[in-house]
């Protein structure tokens, strides 16, 4: 099992990117750069690959609205030139409030789209023939009646690195997760708990991986959670620190109806908490809403206690199929405690 964990991209990026530096001394074997609806991913993970040395670099996630799929074919290959064959394309559909209200671009067919822009990926980095595809959502080049009709199709002109850069799949809904265990090298669930994952998404990814190429080998699972070893009694405290978060996702992310994680929540059998930290959440009773988040949950989704005890959230993590642990390290020495968990792995 390897190590992940995401950066920080809000605060001062330059001493978020010396960190990692030192993060990587320590053992951790992936960095996640995310990009929401704030500084560019692709510049953060470009700078990232200039300063490090053997830590893979993944954007986490790239929304598939807002790029073309030859774009964000040619952003990999980039940052995969600049890092010596490290970078990893994360995607998904983000939602329909940052790319509509951020982005002004309409939210339909994230399925379909993904599939094709993943087609449309690996077909630009095999570089095999000149690109050319008739598909549902996008079409290379434009057909005879669409623009100035002199679109002819190309090659990219820079030779990738490899001929298949792993793509790593954000999703959460049935069929998303479905479709991820079929096409994807790699997927990225949130609000994962080791022991009830199987009976939220135990039969869409067998569903997917009865349609998987034998060729794509096996697909990685990206999962963890905060991450601190102790003496119990001293770091227990630390899964507090998973109220806001949770509960801005559970309750906010979305409207009634239509918050992906708020649906996760009410499928691990939380529903009724789901329910209440969702309407609390969204009549502006933030803390109310963090304060409903089941204590259970927050036990569930970490790593948080003594040596002993972690050793049996590892196991209960890869019981689970996680192959990166995907973790944040919460407590005063955080390279510290990665060094601990790599001793413990």
């Amino acid at each position: 099992m390897k190590i992940s964990m995401a950066v920080n991209y809000s605060g001062d990026v330059k001493a978020m990117a010396d960190q990692v530096v030192e993060y990587e001394k320590a053992g951790v074997d992936l960095v996640w750069v995310a990009e929401a609806y704030g500084m560019d991913a692709p510049t953060v993970m470009g700078y990232l690959a200039a300063i490090t040395d053997t830590v893979e670099i993944a954007s986490g996630i790239l929304p598939i609205y807002t790029r073309t799929p030859t774009l964000l074919a040619m952003t990999a290959v980039g940052v995969d030139v600049l890092s010596g064959g490290r970078c990893v394309l994360g995607l998904g559909a983000s939602g329909p409030q940052v790319i509509e209200g951020f982005h002004g671009i309409k939210y339909d067919a994230p399925l379909g789209r993904t599939r094709e822009v993943v087609e449309i990926c690996r077909k630009v980095w095999a570089r095999e023939e000149k690109l050319v595809h008739n598909g549902k959502h996008y079409t290379m080049p434009l057909p005879d009646g669409e623009g100035t009709g002199l679109g002819k199709p190309l090659k990219i002109i820079t030779h990738p690195p490899r001929p298949s850069i792993p793509i790593l799949l954000a999703s959460l809904g049935p069929k998303n997760v479905e479709l991820t265990a079929e096409i994807a090298d790699g997927w990225l669930p949130t609000l994962f708990v080791p022991e009830r994952a199987s009976m939220v998404w135990g039969d869409d990814l067998e569903r997917g991986y009865a349609k998987r190429d034998a060729a794509l080998g096996t697909m990685d699972i990206m999962a963890g959670g905060m991450v601190a070893i102790g003496k119990q009694d001293e770091v227990a405290a630390y899964r507090e620190y998973g109220r806001p978060g949770t509960a801005l996702y559970v309750g906010g992310m979305g409207a009634v109806g239509r918050n992906f994680y708020n649906n996760v929540f009410s499928r691990y059998g939380w529903e009724a908490e789901a329910h209440s930290i969702q309407e609390l959440y969204l009549s502006g009773q933030k803390k109310a809403a963090e304060a409903a988040i089941p204590d259970e949950f927050l036990e569930a989704s970490s790593l948080i206690g003594d040596e002993g005890y972690v050793k049996e959230r590892l196991e209960a993590y890869a019981d689970a199929g996680v192959t990166y642990l995907n973790v944040s390290p919460v407590g005063p020495d955080p390279i510290g405690t990665i060094r601990s968990l790599r001793e413990l792995l």
